[in-house]
């Protein structure tokens, strides 16, 4: 029970948070760039902006012919909504052997197979559901999901 209300505390304050950058132009965001001294400040702050005028994806009605019809004709998510999976965002891989492994130290880097700038891969129980970016929102990290892949083309990467 306590899981569910943090959940639901968490996605309140994100929001929250998200409300707060839209009502605001994205001021914060800016300043925030500026006293950390980091560049690029007003690309965030353009960046959020255009989010927040962005209108959501509209929703696709599910459909007898859909892979998720049974044969009684209705379909009951609601005993499947509960059940937890893992998701994680994977920024790049790389193979390395178990000596170098155990030379690594503190400060050593470990090239990946990505590019800077390369959209992150958005993992759910080990299966690719869509690529992202990161951004930040009161001092934590995010995704924002740039490519969502379809049902489709998930079930073919998974034969």
């Amino acid at each position: 029970m306590g899981d569910d209300k943090d959940q639901d505390e968490m996605a309140d304050s994100w929001a929250a948070a998200l409300d707060e950058q839209s009502s605001d132009g994205g001021e914060e965001s800016t300043e925030g760039a500026e006293s950390s001294g980091e560049e690029g400040g007003d690309a965030w702050a353009d960046a959020l902006s255009e989010q927040a005028e962005a209108e959501a994806a509209p929703l696709q009605e599910m459909t007898e012919t859909s892979t998720f019809s049974s044969q009684e004709g209705d379909v009951n998510l609601d005993m499947i909504l509960d059940i937890p999976v893992d998701i994680s965002m994977e920024i790049g891989r790389t193979k390395i052997s178990i000596r170098n492994l155990l030379q690594l130290t503190q400060g050593s880097v470990v090239e990946l197979d990505r590019l800077a700038g390369e959209p992150l891969d958005v993992m759910v129980n080990g299966t690719l559901i869509a690529h992202g970016e990161v951004v930040v929102v009161n001092e934590k990290f995010g995704i924002r999901l740039t490519d969502v892949i379809s049902a489709t083309e998930r079930i073919k990467r998974l034969k």
